[in-house]
């Protein structure tokens, strides 16, 4: 099974890329998708919406899962964060992967073993189970891997745990987008 996890938002949309082999998982990508906060709104989404579409064709997962925004103290930060959510599933089901959403404390708790978990804790444990060395910077795309983490851990006959690791070449902030 190959995961798209998305740790959504307008201004820095986290994404990584899990693969698993049997009970082996692999790390292939991971960064973070900017857009210019000074660019008109509809273009912005178009130009995430680009290049999610881009990261799909390129890399062909099976499914994509997406951090769901439960709750934001600003909201402006909430309502495009949760439009540029809806651009990434619209695009996501258009390529035919299946899309699945985690609330912030299923993540956690998938990976963590917790939902009181914070992101120090969240980058540790990810960078544990997937035998990362070098942490994933910024800290978006270690939340995105997280999310992509969760999933194999939420179907049927996965596992998560630190004897799944393997070798990863990370970080690639800006693959797809500065």
């Amino acid at each position: 099974m190959f995961v798209l996890g998305i740790d959504p938002g307008l201004s820095r949309c986290g994404y990584g890329l899990v693969r698993r082999h049997g009970r082996r998982q692999r790390a292939e990508a991971a960064g973070v998708i900017r857009t210019d906060p000074a660019t008109p709104l509809p273009l912005r989404l178009a130009e995430l919406q680009a290049e999610v579409r881009d990261l799909i064709t390129e890399y062909r997962p099976d499914h994509v899962a997406i951090e769901r925004v439960l709750f934001q103290v600003n909201v402006s930060t909430a309502m495009q964060t949760g439009q540029a959510s809806g651009v990434v599933m619209a695009e996501a089901a258009a390529a035919g992967c299946q899309v699945t959403l985690y609330s912030p404390n299923e993540v956690k708790s998938a990976v963590a073993g917790w939902g009181g978990a914070d992101k120090g804790q969240m980058a540790q444990m990810v960078e544990t189970l997937l035998g990362i060395d070098v942490p994933l910077r910024p800290v978006d795309a270690a939340d995105a891997v997280a999310v992509a983490l969760c999933h194999l851990a939420m179907v049927p006959g996965s596992t998560v745990s630190r004897a799944n690791r393997s070798g990863v070449s990370l970080p690639r902030e800006g693959a797809v987008s500065q």
